[in-house]
C-alpha cells in the first residue's frame, strides 16, 4: 500500500488584524494614519482537509485572499496552524514568486551565486550549473548588470532560471509552488518553462502548484483543489474542477 506523503487534517488559520481597543490615543492615531482598524480576528483558513501521495501533481486554484498562500506556508512549515494537524514525509521545498530571493543591487551574476547557495548548492555545484542557468535565461549579455535595472520579465526569467536548476540538483520528495508562473516573462519564455517544470515534475515528487494560470494548471496537474474564502469548495479532476471554478 502506497504511503500519503502529505495530510492535512482539519486544518484552521487565524490572524489579528488592525488594532487594540486599549491602545492608547497615539497609537490609535497611528494605526489609524496606517489604514489600521480595531483589532480583529480574520480567519484564513477553516476545517481544510486533504491528502497527497508520492508523484501527484495537484493544482491549488482560488480568487486572491481565499487561502491558497497561506496554506501552503502551513504545510512548508512557515506558519503554524491554530487547529488542526498537518503531516509531511520527506524533504519539503517552497518556492514563492519569481522573484524570490533576489537583491536588486547586486548583478545578475551575483544573484546566481547567492540563490542559488541559499538553496543548498556548494561553490563547485554551482560553478557547475552557472552556464546552464545563463543559457537557459537568454540574459547573458545582462551578466554585469544590477537586477534593479531588469524589466519585471527578466526578473522572472532569472528567478525561474535559477530556481529549476538548483530544483535538478535538490531534488526534494515534496515542492511547494506558490505563484511561479504569469509573473510577467514574454509568452515564449513562459512556454520553455513550463516544458522545463514538465521535465521536473516526472521525477516523482509530489508537487502542489498554486496558480491563477488555468492552462499551467490543467496542462501539469491531475487533481485540483478548489478554496474559496478558507474553505475547500471541491476537489477532483484538473478539467472538472476548472469548470466549476470559472462558472462560478
Amino acid at each position: 500500500m502506497i504511503e500519503k506523503n502529505i495530510e492535512v487534517l482539519n486544518l484552521t488559520k487565524k490572524f489579528d488584524i488592525g488594532f487594540k481597543k486599549n491602545e492608547g490615543a497615539l497609537s490609535k492615531t497611528i494605526s489609524f494614519l496606517a489604514g489600521r482598524g480595531i483589532k480583529k480576528e480574520l480567519t484564513v483558513l477553516k476545517d481544510v482537509s486533504f491528502y497527497a501521495y508520492p508523484g501527484e501533481v495537484i493544482g491549488l486554484i482560488g480568487k486572491n485572499g481565499s487561502g491558497k498562500s497561506t496554506l501552503l506556508r502551513i504545510i512548508a512549515g512557515i506558519y503554524e496552524p491554530d487547529k488542526g494537524e498537518i503531516k509531511t514525509s520527506g524533504r519539503v521545498f517552497y518556492i514563492s514568486g519569481l522573484s524570490n530571493g533576489l537583491k536588486l543591487r547586486l548583478t545578475m551574476q551575483d544573484n546566481i551565486y547567492l540563490m542559488s547557495a541559499m538553496m543548498g548548492l556548494d561553490n563547485k555545484e554551482i560553478k557547475e550549473k552557472f552556464s546552464k542557468i545563463v543559457e537557459f535565461s537568454g540574459l547573458g549579455d545582462f551578466l554585469y548588470t544590477k537586477v534593479y535595472q531588469f524589466s519585471s520579465g527578466m526578473v522572472a526569467r532569472l528567478s525561474f532560471s535559477v530556481t529549476i536548476f538548483c530544483l535538478e540538483h535538490s531534488n526534494p520528495d515534496i515542492l511547494i509552488l506558490d505563484e511561479v508562473f504569469g509573473s510577467g516573462a514574454d509568452a515564449e519564455f513562459e512556454e520553455k518553462a513550463s516544458k522545463k517544470m514538465a521535465e521536473l515534475i516526472k521525477r516523482g515528487s509530489t508537487v502542489i502548484l498554486a496558480s491563477h494560470n488555468l492552462k499551467t494548471i490543467r496542462e501539469h496537474c491531475s487533481k485540483v483543489i478548489f478554496i474559496d474564502n478558507g474553505k475547500i469548495i471541491d476537489i477532483g479532476s484538473s478539467e472538472e474542477i476548472i469548470n466549476e471554478y470559472k462558472n462560478l
